[in-house]
């Protein structure tokens, strides 16, 4: 059941956006805003106290003023739509379609605050993933279940090299394999280099893409890896896939 809606916001500052006067708000609730035009926007609880609430807004605070603005709190955390419908698709950091198509039907609604695993219920990491680079397969081999981290420098090819490992990267002997890839920060010539990539390969028909562009709100990044960890973490358990996660920031 969604919450009552309040119209009540007496301060507006950068990301932040304090609402007076509430009741029954807990911390991290996602919050819908409408602004006095009518936009919606999406934006998390911060802090609670004294009948007030500091709000996070996830597209920024452009547009909002203290009056024509109506914030309503849903009672739930901040939730992904998860479904194997995904497969194929780019999202926004925040988890909207951004390649021109409908949403997917959601096969159920996931928190992306995920419990963390019991680290003694992991599995040895035995399985290596293939990624076709040489240097990486050789000399510096990523496993299944382990992490890989690759540093960069301005200037050079890291955005190259992660696409090349997700449209190469599999798992020897096994055909259910997906990629769930998540950018952040950057620009839009780096994000049509990524989605032309991976369309122009086909790697796109085993992947789910979410960016976050450098121009939309910064807090957007802290919620996009959440995101695709949590639709990995569906294919991976639910569905029964092998699943490679790559990040990369610019």
């Amino acid at each position: 059941m969604e919450g009552i809606v309040y119209t009540t916001v007496s301060e507006v500052s950068g990301p932040l956006m304090i609402v007076e006067g509430i009741k029954d708000v807990g911390y991290g609730e996602v919050v819908r805003i409408t602004t006095s035009e009518g936009e919606k926007r999406l934006g998390q609880v911060l802090e609670v106290g004294e009948g007030k609430a500091v709000i996070q807004v996830f597209e920024g605070t452009r547009g909002l003023d203290t009056k024509g603005t109506s914030v309503q709190f849903t009672g739930k955390p901040m939730e992904v739509g998860v479904t194997t419908e995904m497969m194929g698709r780019i999202f926004s950091g925040v988890g909207r379609p951004i390649d021109g198509s409908p949403p997917p039907i959601p096969e159920e609604m996931r928190d992306v605050n995920g419990s963390p695993i019991n680290p003694s219920a992991r599995e040895y990491p035995r399985d290596p993933i293939q990624t076709g680079i040489s240097t990486i397969d050789g000399m510096n081999t990523l496993v299944r279940g382990q992490k890989l981290p690759i540093f960069s420098g301005s200037g050079l090819p890291h955005n190259t090299i992660a696409a090349q490992i997700a449209r190469q990267a599999k798992v020897r002997g096994q055909e259910n394999f997906a990629v769930v890839f998540c950018a952040m920060g950057i620009t839009a010539e780096e994000a049509d280099f990524f989605m032309h990539d991976f369309e122009e390969t086909g790697a796109i028909e085993r992947s789910v893409l979410f960016l976050n562009l450098a121009d939309n709100p910064a807090i957007e990044r802290l919620i996009a890896p959440k995101m695709a960890l949590t639709v990995a973490e569906y294919f991976a358990f639910d569905k029964g896939m092998h699943v490679l996660v790559i990040l990369t920031e610019t």
